[in-house]
């Protein structure tokens, strides 16, 4: 389901959009200790006036993200959009060409709309052949390149292949976790963050 905001946002507040799904929507835990409330706290503390919104939802995938995104981005009108979707296209098998194109699509349309974007890139379990794995994975640094934006190749990092940092479904990440998310994603949205406030 659509998450309320992380914190009350007004007009006069920079935003940070984040369009996800379980993985930044917070399933299995509670909302304020995802990575998402992380990020919030972490641009306060640093003296940052933006306001996380979390937009994620758990099931989502780009062709969904795709159909609400122009929905969202004029909601919201952020300054920032942290796009995390695609994880469920593999786990269904849907084809890379489509994953890039729907990411292409919702980039494009953000940027249009006046945001920065950022792409957080995921991995599929190996058990899906490596051909298709590696097509899935060229999707996201195609799609980034393609658009010129800051991504990164695997939100999952340090994560996905622990046990102990890992629901019990062995999907989605533990609470424990979520700080390290942060962190993977956090080098470049603070890098868009600082771009976009020299500009």
């Amino acid at each position: 389901m659509l998450l309320s905001a992380t914190s009350a946002y007004g007009n006069d507040n920079p935003t940070v959009l984040i369009f996800g799904d379980s993985l930044s929507a917070g399933y299995g835990i509670d909302v304020d200790q995802s990575w998402a409330a992380l990020l919030q706290a972490r641009l306060t503390s640093k003296g940052y006036e933006h306001k996380v919104i979390n937009a994620s939802i758990s099931g989502e995938t780009t062709e969904g993200g795709v159909s609400r995104i122009s929905g969202a981005l004029e909601r919201f009108q952020p300054d920032l959009v942290i796009l995390e979707l695609g994880g469920n296209d593999g786990l269904r098998g849907f084809p890379p060409e489509r994953l890039r194109g729907n990411l292409e699509t919702m980039i494009s349309t953000a940027k249009k709309a006046g945001a920065s974007v950022v792409l957080l890139g995921i991995r599929i379990p190996l058990n899906y052949g490596p051909r298709y794995s590696q097509a899935f994975e060229s999707a996201f640094r195609d799609a980034a390149g393609s658009q010129d934006i800051p991504w990164i190749e695997f939100f999952m990092e340090g994560v996905a292949l622990n046990e102990s940092l890992m629901q019990d479904d062995g999907i989605h990440p533990n609470a424990e976790a979520q700080p390290l998310l942060l962190d993977n994603a956090w080098p470049i949205i603070a890098e868009s963050l600082g771009e976009a406030q020299t500009q």
